[in-house]
């Protein structure tokens, strides 16, 4: 029965983000943090993420602008390597508090409580209109690089500064795609090397099935999803996904998840 919840969480988490505008990361690490420790689901995502930008890496990556890659990718490399220490830093703190609520005992965690801030904050960013057209001097590429991999390392929210440094590039649409997965590589790469020893805890090791099932059924759904439906942004869904995204949030930040 777990299996079969997280592959059907795994599956709508990625048909989503056809109509959502959400990030395949976005939506599939709310689903692993409900039945792994929240820094675990983070590793797992990432993992999937990697495996899903090799892919496309194979389809669009000989498209990738390598000057834009460089300036932007390789600040990108050494930030999200930080990201991904502070998440484990944080994992290991103790609770900032304890209080009781309706007779249960509840924890508030600082990585928890980061992860839930974090994942609040950007999807209020997807949800504004102005923002989501923000464009940036390419001259910043860098200083976006050093920001786009940080966060994408400590939580894997990476593809909104991404977006926003590298519309003003003058690149190509498919440039502009094969740049990014270029780049989203070498962030999941360099993330995963520092969260190797959350990828190998017992945890993860005793549930090895559940992770490799749920990341076929992301693959599936992406894949069905590509081959059936051209890719669109629907508002009241786009809304509907933001609030639960909120909801799961809340119950992160404050110990109830």
């Amino acid at each position: 029965m777990e299996i079969i919840v997280v592959c059907l969480a795994a599956l709508l988490a990625s048909g989503l983000t056809l109509f959502s505008g959400f990030g395949l990361g976005t939506l599939l690490l709310p689903a692993f943090a409900l039945f792994f420790p929240v820094q675990a689901a983070v590793a797992m995502t990432a993992v999937v993420h990697l495996l899903n930008n090799i892919f496309k890496l194979g389809l669009i990556g000989s498209k990738a602008h390598m000057k834009a890659v460089l300036s932007f990718g390789l600040p990108a490399l050494l930030t999200s390597f930080a990201g991904a220490i502070l998440l484990i830093r944080l994992a290991e703190m103790p609770p900032l508090t304890t209080y009781t609520l309706l007779g249960n005992e509840l924890s508030i965690y600082p990585i928890k409580l980061v992860i839930g801030l974090l994942m609040a904050g950007f999807a209020g960013l997807e949800l504004l209109t102005p923002l989501k057209k923000l464009a940036i001097d390419p001259r910043y590429l860098p200083l976006g690089g050093l920001l786009s991999g940080f966060f994408g390392g400590l939580s894997g929210h990476q593809g909104a500064f991404r977006s926003a440094f590298l519309i003003k590039s003058g690149l190509s649409k498919e440039a502009f795609v094969g740049t990014g997965v270029v780049i989203a590589v070498m962030v999941d790469i360099s993330r995963i090397s520092a969260y190797s020893s959350l990828l190998w805890s017992q945890e993860i090791r005793d549930n090895l099935n559940l992770i490799i099932a749920a990341s076929l059924a992301a693959f599936v759904g992406a894949f069905l999803g590509r081959m059936l439906l051209k890719k669109i942004t629907l508002r009241s869904v786009q809304l509907i996904v933001a609030g639960l995204l909120f909801f799961f949030a809340t119950g992160l930040i404050l110990g109830i998840i």
